[in-house]
Parts: structure tokens; C-alpha cells; sequence
């Protein structure tokens, strides 16, 4: 609880993912993201109780997850005012996203360490 007046604002979480995809061959180029695959880069936004509150899909697989986030804006991704989501830092900095700081390591090696239990909730 002594973190909660730093996230006391922020009511989701928004990140890109890519979903494999078979696309004709013209569309080819256009799907391969970085690594090579076939994809569609797609926008998701989760609650805090793990359930889709957005989605937005059929972007090419070279699609950057800032872009992806831009076109959501401009289009029905509505952010309430004095409200946040939390992000990754595939997304530039703004008054609407909590994004970590650029070039800061968060110790995710300490977390390889901790006996961690994961328990299912229903």
C-alpha cells in the first residue's frame, strides 16, 4: 500500500502484442515485424482484475507500438482527464501513459530469485 499514492490515477495497463498471421503474398513485406515473422501488431489494454477493457488490431507487423497507440487516440481510445495507463517504454512519454524512465535497469533479475507463488483466483 505505500506505493499506492503513485498509481492512485492509473487504472490500466496498455501494450502492443503480435499475433501470428497468413497473410497473401503480396501483404508479406508489409506483415514481417523485427524478427522476421508474419504478424499483426495489436493494441490491448487489461484491468487490474484481467480483463480486455480495449483492443485494436490489424496493424502490419512493422507497426511500432507508439504508432499503434497514436492511431487508437485519434480514432475511439478515449483517456479520462487526470487519468493514466500504465506502459511499456515501446511508447514515448506523455501526460496519459506511465511509461519507466528510458535507460533505468529495474533489477527484473531480483524477481528470477524470489520464490513466487503464483495462486488461481476465481
Amino acid at each position: 500500500m505505500k506505493l499506492y499514492p503513485y498509481f492512485a490515477n492509473v487504472i490500466s495497463a496498455i501494450d502492443g502484442t503480435h499475433i501470428n498471421c497468413h497473410p497473401s503474398a503480396a501483404d508479406c513485406n508489409a506483415t514481417c515485424d523485427r524478427k522476421g515473422n508474419l504478424t499483426q501488431n495489436c493494441l490491448a489494454a487489461c484491468d487490474f482484475d484481467m480483463c480486455f477493457t480495449y483492443m485494436l488490431s490489424s496493424f502490419q507487423g512493422s507497426a511500432v507500438d507508439a504508432h499503434v497507440y497514436n492511431v487508437a487516440r485519434l480514432t475511439d481510445f478515449a483517456i479520462p482527464p487526470g487519468k493514466v495507463y500504465l506502459a511499456d517504454a515501446g511508447f514515448g512519454a506523455c501526460n496519459k501513459l506511465f511509461v519507466p524512465y528510458c535507460g533505468v535497469r529495474y533489477h527484473l533479475a531480483e524477481w528470477g530469485h524470489t520464490n513466487q507463488v503464483y495462486v488461481a483466483v476465481s
